[in-house]
């Protein structure tokens, strides 16, 4: 009877051991399936790096960051000094121009100043040659002198503005005198009074004429 209780005793014991390593077993494979779909999604443990590399990248973005500032002020800089000598550039252009316009322009109104005293001088030959004058020497001296200087004056941008056939022009004429002419047409220019004239293009004096008004 003893005997039969022994070996009951063993072979219950040996069923525990049995039941208690399929368990251990079931726990592992149990593990390893977690530890595998752990892996598949990313949730594996990383190790954590040294806190010197930390501190390294750290002070790495740092300076990139003062190198990246840096480069972007001195391309602004740059670019401001660029825009300032374009504007010094333009600036000087037009100073130049300016420069030159007022240049022109002073020289014109200088010129026209000395021509226009030179005026009275000429009309005062042409009264001279239209006197009577006995002295035939006399005639020819004056008549060589006006037309001395009506050359130089021409010379340095004196015309004269024509008025034979002209209709009257208020840019040009000066209508001193309204007259009839049957034989011409209204607003022509009947008679020249006194000769006008430009210098380069501008009138200085116009023509004093007669305007026909019938």
């Amino acid at each position: 009877m003893q005997f039969m209780k022994d070996k009951m005793k063993k072979k219950d014991e040996a069923n525990l051991e049995e039941m208690k390593h399929e368990i251990d077993e079931a726990e592992a494979a149990e593990g390893s399936e977690d530890s595998f779909e752990k892996f598949l999604h990313g949730d594996e443990p990383q190790e954590e790096a040294p806190k010197e590399e930390k501190e390294d990248a750290a002070e790495s973005n740092e300076e990139l960051k003062k190198l990246q500032e840096e480069n972007e002020k001195l391309a602004a800089s740059v670019k401001e000094k660029d825009d300032k000598y374009l504007r010094l550039q333009a600036e000087f252009q037009n100073f130049r121009r300016r420069t030159g316009e007022e240049k022109d322009n002073l020289s014109d109104v200088v010129t026209q100043s000395i021509l226009k005293d030179m005026l009275p001088l000429l009309d005062n030959f042409e009264r001279a040659l239209a006197s009577d004058k006995d002295t035939e020497g006399f005639h020819k001296g004056v008549e060589m002198i006006y037309k001395q200087m009506g050359e130089a004056l021409k010379k340095h941008g004196l015309e004269y503005i024509d008025t034979k056939g002209k209709k009257f022009d208020p840019n040009f004429h000066q209508a001193v005198m309204r007259v009839q002419n049957p034989e011409l047409e209204d607003d022509m220019i009947a008679a020249e009074l006194q000769k006008g004239y430009m210098a380069r293009g501008r009138v200085i004096r116009p023509s004093m004429v007669q305007v026909v008004a019938n």
